[in-house]
C-alpha cells in the first residue's frame, strides 16, 4: 500500500483503538487488579484475537460470518455471556486494605490473562463486521492483497498495544491511590458496571442485511 494510504490507516487505527470498548475496559480492569506488567498479558490476548479476525476477513470468511444469522448470533451471545461473567467476577472481587509500604495484588497467571483478552475480542462479532467494512477501503486492488493485509494488521496491533498499555498503566497507577476497602469496592463495582454495559451494547448489535 502507498505511504499516503498507510498514513491514513495509521490515523484511523488510533481513532479505533482509543474508542472505549470491551477491550479497553478489560485492560483497565487487569491493570487495576494485577498491576501493569502482569495485567498487560490481557492486551496480548486482545491482539491475538485481532490478528485472527483480520485473517478471517482476509480469507473471505468475514462476509460469511457477518451475514450468517446463526454464526453471528452464536458469537454475539457467547460474548454477552462472557462479559456478564466478567462483570460478576469484578463485582465479587474482594477489597483489601493497603498501606504505604506495599501494594499487594492478586496473582494472575499470564496464560489465563491472555485467554481472557482473547475471548473478549474474539467473542465480539461487531469487530469482524467493522474490520470487514474498514480495511477494504484502504486496499489497492492492483497490488498484492496479502501483503497489504499484513501491513494493516501489523499497524493495528502495534497501535492497539500502545493504547492498551496506556489503559492498563493508568488503572495500575490508580490502584496506588486506593487505601481503603470501600474505595476499592467502589472501583471494582464501577468496572463491573462497565462490563455489564458493554454486554448490553453487544446484545443490541445486529448482523448486516443479507
Amino acid at each position: 500500500m502507498s505511504f499516503e494510504a498507510w498514513l491514513a490507516f495509521f490515523v484511523a487505527s488510533w481513532v479505533i483503538s482509543l474508542s472505549p470498548g470491551a477491550g479497553a475496559i478489560a485492560s483497565m480492569s487487569c491493570g487495576l487488579l494485577y498491576g501493569f506488567w502482569r495485567g498487560y498479558w490481557n492486551a496480548i490476548g486482545l491482539q491475538i484475537a485481532l490478528v485472527l479476525q483480520i485473517a478471517v476477513v482476509a480469507a473471505g470468511l468475514g462476509a460469511v460470518l457477518a451475514t450468517s444469522e446463526l454464526a453471528f448470533g452464536l458469537i454475539k451471545w457467547f460474548g454477552v455471556a462472557y462479559l456478564l461473567w466478567l462483570a460478576w467476577k469484578q463485582w465479587q472481587a474482594l477489597p483489601q486494605a493497603l498501606d504505604d509500604s506495599a501494594v499487594p495484588r492478586p496473582i494472575g497467571r499470564p496464560l489465563s490473562l491472555v485467554l481472557r483478552g482473547f475471548v473478549v475480542n474474539a467473542s465480539n462479532p461487531k469487530a469482524i463486521v467493522f474490520i470487514l467494512a474498514v480495511l477494504p477501503q484502504f486496499l489497492d486492488p492492483t497490488k498484492p492483497l496479502l501483503l497489504q493485509y499484513v501491513e494493516m494488521g501489523a499497524t493495528m496491533v502495534v497501535v492497539d498495544l500502545l493504547v492498551m498499555a496506556g489503559y492498563t498503566g493508568l488503572a495500575a497507577r490508580v490502584l496506588r491511590l486506593l487505601r481503603t476497602p470501600r474505595q476499592q469496592r467502589l472501583v471494582n463495582r464501577s468496572f463491573a458496571t462497565l462490563f455489564a454495559g458493554a454486554a448490553a451494547l453487544l446484545a443490541t448489535v445486529k448482523r448486516a442485511a443479507a
